[in-house]
């Protein structure tokens, strides 16, 4: 069955041309004009992932991102962002909010489904073995890709959940942005260092006591990061 992907965007034309070069790639092509409407098929249809316009009338694209990620039903739904702004702050922004990826206006189709393609692999991939890892108050579950802290799920996305397991199972050993990029970003060449950043930081916010003084996943200054298994 073909993977089903919702477009939200206001503009129509680059609905209709992301959808048209979605649909030659084999896939499902769904679309909605604002952030309501694509909450509301979200919660009734069976998507693969969503393409989210970051400025959108009426509920933004920052704040359906959001809830999406807070809604255990939606929390692993692949989100890629869209911004014509091109900005670095609302790049971060987008991957604070949980978005998987971002791709600024104007984009080539190619370079989308490239993206998409990525993204969606990232998502499925699941490790081989069903071992539950555990670590002070963190227990992670491989095979259902899970995390809880102290007995409370943890709201991960698919790309912070492989980011976690990649540094929990070599725990102790230090990473640079680059070997974290080839290892959890292995077959995406349009992702820049700072998300490496950014997707760390969310982690820390979401299983340490003190993100800014984490107990877990550690800095090694001038070399980079690493995760400390010592109780």
């Amino acid at each position: 069955m073909a993977k089903k992907v919702l477009i939200v965007d206001d503009e129509k034309d680059i609905a209709e041309l992301i959808a048209y070069n979605l649909k030659k790639e084999g896939f499902a092509a769904d679309s909605a004009p604002d952030g309501e409407t694509a909450l509301a098929k979200i919660k009734k249809g069976n998507y693969g992932l969503v393409i989210l316009d970051l400025m959108l009338p009426g509920l933004q694209g920052i704040e359906l991102c959001r809830i999406l990620r807070n809604d255990p039903a939606t929390s692993s739904l692949p989100v890629i962002m869209l911004t014509a702004k091109g900005e670095e702050v609302d790049k971060v922004v987008g991957l604070e909010m949980g978005a998987d990826d971002y791709i600024t206006k104007p984009f080539s189709p190619r370079e989308l489904v490239a993206r998409i393609n990525a993204v969606l692999r990232r998502a499925e991939e699941r490790p081989a073995s069903a071992r539950i890892i555990k670590e002070g108050v963190l227990v992670i579950d491989k095979d259902a890709y899970a995390v809880t802290r102290q007995g409370i799920p943890v709201k991960l996305s698919a790309t912070e959940f492989r980011l976690l397991l990649y540094l929990v199972e070599r725990k102790g050993r230090v990473f640079n942005r680059e070997q974290l990029l080839n290892a959890v970003w292995s077959d995406e060449a349009f992702v820049e260092p700072r998300t490496v950043d950014v997707h760390i930081r969310r982690l820390r916010a979401q299983i340490e006591e003190n993100p800014s003084s984490p107990r877990y996943i550690k800095t090694l200054r001038g070399a980079g990061y690493f995760f400390d298994g010592k109780q």
